[in-house]
C-alpha cells in the first residue's frame, strides 16, 4: 500500500472537506471542530451568493450590448436598486426562519422546525401579493422617481414591470433557502440557485436577441429570463423541502396558519425587514444622487461598479451566512461560548477573502468594467467608483458576519439601529455633503460608502463582544 506524503494527505483532505460540504449532508454543528463547522456551511454558501450575483451580471451582461445600452444598462441598474427593497423583504423574513429553524435544530426538534419554515413561507406570499401589484402598476413613476429621463423610462418600464410584478420568485428563493441554511443544509440552497442561474444564462441570449421561434425582447428579454431562471430554482427548492429524504419533514399541517409562531416569526423578521430596508433605502438614495450629479453617464457608471461590488460581497455575505447558523443552532444546544467563537472565526475568514477582493479590484479595475460596457465616459465613471468603494473591503467583510451572528441569535433590534444610524445619519448626509456642499459630484457619493461602513462595523464589533445577544429568546 502506497503512503501518501504530507502534502499529498493535506490534499486530499481538503478535497475530501470540499466534496463533503457539497453533498449536503446533515451534520450536528454544535459539537466538534468550530473550523470545520465553518468551513463545510461556508463553501456552498458562499457558491450559492456568488449564483445570487450572478443575476444581475449576467442581465447587465447582455443588455450592455444592446443598441442605447446606456438606457438598458441604467434600467437594469435602478430597477436592481428598488428591488433591494424586495430583497431586504425577503433577507429579513428568510434571517427570522433561519434563526428559529436552527434553534429548534439545536434543540433536536426538527417537526417543530419544519412548521417554522413553513409559517414563513405563508407570510411572504401575503406580503408580496401587494408588492407585485403597486411594481406593475407604478413601474414607470418608479424609473423616474430614481433620477431616470423619460425617454431612459419609457424603455425600461416593461423590464421594471416583470421583474417587480414576480416578487414573490425573488423572495421565496431566498426564504426556502433560509430554511435549508438554519437546518444545516447549505448544499441545496446552493444548488437551487446554480440551476436558476444556469437557466438565466442560457435564457438570456435568446430572450433578448432572439432565437428561433423565440422574438427578440431586447431589455425586456431579459426580465423574461431571469423570472423563468428563478422559478426553475423555486421549483426545485420545493421539490426537497416536500420530498421528506431531509432532516425538516412537512406535513400538512405545517401549513396551516399558527398564530403564535406567526407572531414569532413577525416579532423577528420585522426589525430584520427594517434594517435591510434602512441599507437600501440608502443605497436608493446614493443611487438617485449619482443620477442627478453624473447625469445618464455617472449612473450607468456607478451601477456597473455596484454590480460588480455585489458580485464580490455576496459571496462574503454567504461566509457569514455560516455564522447565523451556527449562532442559532448552539444557542439552541446552550453552548454560548461555542457561539462565539464561531462567529470570531467566520470573521477572520471573511476579513482574508474581502482582503484578497480588495487587491483584486483596485489592480483590475479597468478590465474588470470593460467586461460590462463599451462606453468610455461609463468606464471612467465605473472604474473610479471600483477603486474607491474597494478601500473599505476588508471592514465590509467583518461587519457582515457580525451582522449575521446578531441576526442568527434572533437579535435583530441591535443591527437595525446600527443600521438606522449609520445610514441615515451618517452615510447620506456624508455622501450629500461630499457631492453637492463641496461640488464633488459622483466621486463624493463613492468616498461616503466605505467611509459608513468602516464605521459601521466598528460599532458592530463593540456591540457583539458586549453578549446581550446570547440572551436572547426565540
Amino acid at each position: 500500500m502506497t503512503q501518501l506524503s504530507p502534502a499529498q494527505g493535506k490534499l486530499s483532505l481538503i478535497f475530501s472537506v470540499i466534496k463533503k460540504s457539497l453533498r449536503g449532508e446533515e451534520l450536528d454543528y454544535t459539537t466538534g471542530s468550530i473550523r470545520l463547522s465553518v468551513v463545510l456551511l461556508a463553501i456552498p454558501m458562499m457558491l450559492e451568493m456568488m449564483m445570487e450575483s450572478v443575476f444581475a451580471l449576467v442581465d447587465l451582461y447582455f443588455v450592455g450590448h444592446l443598441e442605447h445600452s446606456s438606457f438598458a444598462i441604467q434600467t437594469v441598474g435602478l430597477t436592481e436598486s428598488v428591488l433591494t427593497i424586495i430583497y431586504s423583504l425577503a433577507i429579513g423574513i428568510s434571517m427570522a426562519a433561519t434563526a428559529v429553524v436552527a434553534r429548534r435544530i439545536g434543540e433536536k426538534d426538527p417537526k417543530a422546525a419544519g412548521k417554522a419554515g413553513m409559517q414563513a413561507i405563508l407570510v411572504a406570499v401575503a406580503l408580496n401579493v401587494i408588492i407585485s401589484a403597486f411594481g406593475v402598476y407604478y413601474g414607470t413613476d418608479i424609473l423616474l422617481l430614481m433620477g431616470a429621463s423619460p425617454e431612459a423610462a419609457a424603455h425600461g418600464t416593461p423590464f421594471i414591470q416583470i421583474m417587480m410584478g414576480s416578487s414573490i420568485v425573488i423572495t421565496l428563493l431566498f426564504l426556502i433557502n433560509g430554511i435549508f441554511r438554519g437546518a444545516g443544509n447549505a448544499a441545496i440552497a446552493m444548488k437551487s440557485l446554480w440551476i436558476a442561474n444556469l437557466a438565466n444564462i442560457v435564457l438570456c441570449p435568446v430572450f433578448i436577441n432572439g432565437f428561433g421561434p423565440v422574438p427578440a425582447f431586447g431589455l425586456t428579454g431579459a426580465a423574461i429570463a431571469t423570472t423563468i431562471g428563478r422559478s426553475i430554482g423555486v421549483a426545485y427548492q420545493l421539490y426537497h423541502l416536500f420530498n421528506g429524504k431531509n432532516l425538516l419533514k412537512i406535513t400538512l399541517s405545517c401549513m396551516t396558519p399558527d398564530k403564535e409562531i406567526i407572531q414569532n416569526i413577525v416579532k423577528i423578521a420585522s426589525p430584520a425587514v427594517l434594517q435591510f430596508v434602512i441599507a437600501s433605502c440608502s443605497w436608493i438614495f446614493l443611487a438617485q444622487l449619482v443620477a442627478t450629479t453624473g447625469g445618464d453617464d455617472g449612473s450607468a457608471g456607478y451601477q456597473t461598479a455596484m454590480r460588480l461590488m455585489m458580485f464580490f460581497l455576496l459571496p462574503a455575505w454567504g461566509l457569514s451566512n455560516a455564522a447565523a447558523t451556527l449562532v442559532g443552532q448552539n444557542l439552541g444546544a446552550q453552548q454560548t461560548q461555542r457561539a462565539e467563537e464561531s462567529v470570531l472565526k467566520t470573521a477572520k475568514y471573511n476579513m482574508i477573502y474581502m482582503g484578497l477582493v480588495m487587491l483584486i479590484s483596485l489592480v483590475g479595475a479597468e478590465l474588470l468594467v470593460a467586461f460590462f460596457t463599451n462606453d468610455p465616459e461609463v468606464r471612467v465613471y465605473a472604474v473610479r467608483a471600483v477603486r474607491i468603494i474597494a478601500l473599505g473591503y476588508v471592514f465590509y467583510g467583518i461587519g457582515m458576519v457580525m451582522i449575521n451572528a446578531f441576526n442568527g441569535a434572533g437579535d435583530t433590534w441591535t443591527p437595525t439601529k446600527v443600521n438606522l444610524v449609520g445610514f441615515w445619519f451618517f452615510q447620506i448626509p456624508l455622501a450629500y455633503f461630499l457631492a453637492k456642499s463641496l461640488k464633488m459630484g459622483p466621486e463624493g457619493v463613492f468616498i461616503a460608502i466605505p467611509v459608513a461602513e468602516t464605521a459601521i462595523t466598528v460599532a458592530s464589533f463593540i456591540l457583539f463582544k458586549r453578549g446581550k445577544w446570547k440572551e436572547v429568546k426565540v
